[in-house]
């Protein structure tokens, strides 16, 4: 309930605002209460500051590639949710903007669709599980994982951007089937291309997704995700100016 100096004109503060439907008078929820909503759903979705200001209508294409991207991102939007459920996968190089449509997408669906979602980076996710392990930390793993498996969308930015040990391919695969057998939605960013795409293909050098995360994984997120190629040159470097795109 908001306080008295703050109460909504509307409801004074009850959340019930008086209504007259053809000629018969009642109450219903007032339209502050799903504000208030709304706003819990944004804070909680844990989008960091940097990206605070990403939206899709902010998104300015600079190649017919990336046009596709924003117009897959506003359709993912306007269909949500599919049956069965389906996610994204924007995958490209660095500096096209991946995080930007997917920070958008969870913003939108939470202001239009009333869609809890929560932001996360993997390698960011993955230190805080490493440091959960700490006798004196007041974390468990089970605490930072719940909401991750749970959330009806998840933003996973920057998968495979961690070292592929046997944990990490462990915890990738725990977080991402737990997901797919209770059909939750999934948006993956990556700067990790597919194997037809990798640069190197020196023994020992692991540049492309499925050294990263493994076939099976690999595979999992084609069942998973639409995948959403973004190919296109690091716009922070060619234009130390804007702060739009990450």
């Amino acid at each position: 309930m908001m306080p008295v100096d703050e109460a909504c004109p509307l409801c004074s503060g009850t959340g019930w605002q008086h209504v007259n439907k053809n000629g018969v008078a009642g109450v219903a929820r007032c339209e502050c209460t799903r504000r208030d909503r709304l706003n819990r759903l944004l804070e909680a979705a844990r989008v960091p500051h940097r990206y605070e200001h990403c939206e899709l209508s902010e998104f300015v294409p600079t190649t017919a590639s990336l046009d596709t991207a924003k117009l897959v991102a506003e359709k993912f939007v306007d269909e949500y949710p599919t049956s069965p459920p389906l996610g994204l996968m924007f995958m490209g190089t660095p500096g096209v903007g991946k995080t930007h449509l997917a920070v958008g997408i969870i913003k939108r669906l939470i202001r239009e669709k009333g869609v809890e979602c929560i932001f996360r980076t993997f390698p960011e996710l993955l230190k805080e599980i490493q440091n959960s392990y700490n006798p004196i930390s007041k974390t468990s793993e089970l605490s930072l994982l719940a909401p991750v498996l749970d959330v009806e969308v998840l933003v996973l930015d920057e998968l495979g951007a961690q070292n592929p040990s046997s944990w990490v391919l462990d915890t990738v695969g725990y977080i991402l089937n737990y997901r797919y057998n209770e059909d939750r939605v999934t948006v993956v960013t990556t700067n990790f291309l597919d194997e037809a795409n990798r640069k190197d293909s020196r023994r020992g050098v692991a540049d492309c997704l499925t050294d990263r995360i493994g076939d099976r994984m690999r595979s999992r997120l084609y069942e998973m995700c639409k995948t959403v190629p973004m190919p296109g040159s690091d716009f922070r470097q060619s234009n130390k100016n804007a702060n739009n795109y990450h």
